[in-house]
C-alpha cells in the first residue's frame, strides 16, 4: 500500500503559474518597501518619520504576507518535482522559505536607522508577516494558495489604480464641503473594496478551475475550497491588520502621541482597513460560490443524461440480441421439416403406430378423421380408462390410417 506521506503530490500548481506569482509578489513587495523607505527617509523631523512609518506599515505587512506565501509555494513546487514531501517536511520547507523572504524584506527597513527601535520593530513585523505567509503555503491546497496570492495582487493593483484617479472619483461621489467630502470618501472606500472583492472572486475561480482541467485524474475541489480561494485576499488583509495592531503596536502608539488628530486618524484608518478587508472577504467568497454554482448541473439534467445513456446502451445492444435470437431459432426451423417428412423416409409402421398411440393427437401426416381424433383425446385424458379401451382406440386409429395394428404384447 502506498504511503500517503511519500505519495506524489496531487493537484499541484503548475510551475509556470507559481513562478509568475512569485515574481509578481516579489516585485510588488519590493515596490512597497522601496516606497516606504523613500517616504520615511524623506521627512525632515522625527515626528513625520514616525507618522510616515505608521502609514507605510499595513501595506508592507500585507505585501510580505503574499510574497512569503508565493516564495514558499515556489520552493515546494520545485522540490516536489524532484521528490515527494511528507506533511512535516512540507511545512518546514514552506516556513523556512517564508522566513528567508521575511529576513530579506526586513533589511531595507532596519537599515533606515540602526540606532532606534522603531525600525527594528518595523523590520520584525515585516519578517513575521512573510513567515506566516510561508506557513500558510504549507497546507496541501496549492491551487487555493496560488489563487489567493494572485487574487490578492489583483486587489492591490485595483486599489493602486483607483487611488490614482481618486480626485475625479470623489468629485463624482459629490465631494464638496467637509461633510460631503467625508461621505464621498466613505463611498469611495466601500466601492473600492466591493470592486476588489469581485475581481478577487472571479480571478480565484478562474485559476482553481484551470488547475482542475490540468489535473491528470480530472479531480476537482469542493465548493468550500473555491470559496476559500475567493475569500483569501480578504483574509490576508485581515491577518495583516492583526499583525499591524499587535507586532507593530509600538509604531502606532508613537504615531498617536504626535497629536490627538494623528491618533484619531490612525484609529479611523485602522477601522477602515478592517471594514474593507471584511467586504473583500465576503464579496470574493460569494462571487466564487456563484461562479461555481453556474457550472453545476441540476438533478433533472442528470436524470435526463442518465436516461439518454440508457437509451443509447439499449439501442446498441438491441441488434446483438436480435441477431442472437435469429441464430438460435434457425436450427429449430430447419429441423421441423425433417420430423414432418420422417414417415415418408421409410420409417417402420410400428414406430408410426407407437407415436400415434402415445399422444392425444396423431401425427400431422396421418389422415385421421375428426371423430376419431376427439375420441382418442378423450381416451387419453380419462385416467380411469382401462387398457383394452386404449388398445381398441389405437386399433381404430391404425385402421383408419391404413396401418396394420400392432399387437398389445408387442407394444408392452
Amino acid at each position: 500500500m502506498t504511503d500517503p506521506q511519500g505519495a506524489p503530490e496531487r493537484n499541484e500548481a503548475t510551475p509556470l503559474t507559481v513562478i509568475l506569482l512569485a515574481a509578481a509578489a516579489l516585485a510588488w513587495t519590493a515596490a512597497m518597501l522601496w516606497s516606504a523607505r523613500a517616504t520615511i527617509t524623506g521627512r525632515a523631523d522625527a515626528e513625520m518619520e514616525v507618522t510616515s512609518t505608521a502609514y507605510a506599515l499595513p501595506g508592507a505587512v500585507t505585501a510580505d504576507l503574499v510574497a512569503g506565501a508565493a516564495v514558499a509555494l515556489l520552493a515546494l513546487t520545485l522540490i516536489g518535482r524532484l521528490r515527494a514531501l511528507g506533511p512535516t517536511v512540507r511545512f518546514a520547507v514552506a516556513t523556512g522559505a517564508g522566513l528567508l523572504t521575511g529576513l530579506v524584506s526586513a533589511i531595507p527597513m532596519v537599515t533606515i536607522n540602526t540606532s532606534g527601535t522603531i525600525y527594528a520593530v518595523l523590520g520584525g513585523t515585516v519578517a513575521a508577516a512573510a513567515t506566516i505567509g510561508g506557513a500558510v503555503a504549507g497546507f496541501r491546497i496549492p491551487q487555493v494558495v496560488a489563487a489567493t496570492g494572485a487574487a490578492a495582487l489583483a486587489v492591490f493593483l485595483i486599489g493602486f489604480v483607483l487611488n490614482l484617479f481618486q480626485s475625479p472619483i470623489l468629485t463624482a461621489f459629490g465631494a464638496g464641503d467637509t461633510e460631503s467630502s467625508v461621505n464621498a470618501a466613505q463611498w469611495f472606500s466601500y466601492s473600492q473594496a466591493a470592486l476588489s472583492g469581485l475581481a478577487a472572486g472571479l480571478l480565484a475561480y478562474a485559476i482553481v478551475r484551470r488547475a482542475r482541467f490540468r489535473n491528470t485524474d480530472g479531480a476537482d475541489l469542493r465548493w468550500p475550497m473555491y470559496a476559500l480561494a475567493g475569500a483569501g485576499p480578504g483574509l490576508l488583509v485581515m491577518i495583516g491588520e492583526v499583525l499591524t495592531r499587535t507586532a507593530g503596536s509600538q509604531i502606532l502608539e508613537l504615531a498617536g502621541k504626535v497629536s490627538e488628530l494623528e491618533q484619531s486618524v490612525q484609529q479611523t484608518l485602522s477601522t477602515s482597513r478592517l471594514n474593507n478587508a471584511m467586504i473583500v472577504l465576503f464579496v470574493g467568497a460569494i462571487t466564487t460560490i456563484i461562479a461555481v454554482g453556474r457550472t453545476l448541473s441540476s438533478p433533472d439534467d442528470e436524470d435526463e443524461d442518465g436516461l439518454a445513456e440508457d437509451a443509447t446502451t439499449a439501442s446498441s445492444t438491441a441488434p446483438e440480441s436480435s441477431t442472437a435470437s435469429e441464430s438460435g431459432a434457425a436450427p429449430e426451423s430447419s429441423a421441423a421439416p425433417a420430423d414432418d417428412d420422417s414417415p415418408a423416409d421409410g420409417t417402420s409402421p410400428d414406430a408410426v403406430a407407437g407415436s400415434a398411440s402415445s399422444g392425444p393427437l396423431a401425427a400431422p401426416s396421418s389422415p385421421v378423421s375428426a371423430a376419431d381424433a376427439s375420441a382418442e383425446a378423450d381416451a387419453s385424458a380419462d385416467t380411469s380408462a382401462s387398457a383394452p379401451a386404449d388398445i381398441s382406440d389405437s386399433s381404430d386409429t391404425s385402421e383408419t390410417s391404413g396401418v396394420e395394428p400392432t399387437p398389445a404384447g408387442k407394444r408392452a
